[in-house]
């Protein structure tokens, strides 16, 4: 049988357990922490557990964007739709909602990509030096929004510093999109510029794809430069009218 401890080695051990943090005797006898890893505090008596707090139910925009579109039954309630949509984030940086210009029901429906500043500010697509090159590529081949073209754009809402918009922000306006085309019920959709055919097509890459005749929503679709491209591209002026008068012939044979 061992011996009881001296009072040096009882002293050195005091000190050993001081050197390592232990400097507070709580209890008479030691708990060994892990045997009670497992076991719960007892709720206090008559005290109830708070209830589990309730998950929000999480929204997909997408299918909020498409039964608010389906739910339109005209240009107006169309509108009035998007107003309401609070689910894209574009919303809360814009000065104004920027839905068409034009005439609903003309042959020609075309769809630019994004509102710049001064569409922003206006609250109709194309009314900048963009917008004013676009009136004059029209009249080349006796087309105008005051007559005969419609005109909206892939995002109601400007982006921050006009940067591209995002594929979330595409996907969630699509359908806002499709259904403005079935209520403008156009001949004729003309894409300009990638953004506008990623959305409608599902594809990118303008150089390639500009002067394809294409289908979609059950309407013929042609991609064609965005004006804002030819401003910086003056080069690619030329394509852009074999464009034009590709798009002039497909009416004209449409008569």
């Amino acid at each position: 049988m061992e011996s009881e401890l001296d009072y040096w080695s009882a002293k050195a051990l005091l000190e050993w357990q001081v050197e390592l943090g232990a400097t507070e005797a709580m209890m008479d006898a030691p708990i060994n922490r892990y045997e009670l890893q497992d076991q719960k505090p007892k709720a206090a008596r008559g005290a109830e557990a708070p209830p589990a707090p309730v998950k929000p139910k999480s929204v997909d925009p997408v299918a909020e964007a498409a039964k608010l579109a389906k739910s339109a039954d005209a240009l107006p309630s169309l509108r009035a739709a998007l107003e309401t949509f609070e689910h894209c984030d574009l919303k809360r940086g814009a000065r104004n909602l920027v839905f068409s210009d034009g005439q609903a029901g003309a042959r020609v429906m075309i769809i630019g990509e994004a509102p710049g500043r001064d569409e922003d500010l206006q609250g109709k697509p194309f009314v900048g030096r963009a917008g004013q090159l676009l009136d004059k590529m029209l009249a080349a081949i006796d087309l105008s929004r005051n007559e005969n073209v419609y005109i909206t754009n892939v995002l109601p809402w400007r982006p921050p510093q006009n940067r591209d918009p995002l594929p979330a922000e595409i996907a969630m306006l699509v359908p806002f999109l499709e259904r403005h085309v079935a209520l403008a019920q156009p001949d004729v959709l003309v894409l300009m510029g990638n953004i506008s055919c990623q959305a409608v097509l599902g594809k990118r890459g303008i150089t390639r794809l500009r002067g394809n005749w294409a289908q979609a929503w059950g309407k013929p679709v042609i991609p064609m430069f965005h004006p804002a491209y030819l401003l910086r591209q003056a080069s690619s002026k030329r394509q852009a009218w074999a464009d034009l008068l590709e798009l002039r012939a497909r009416l004209n044979s449409q008569n």
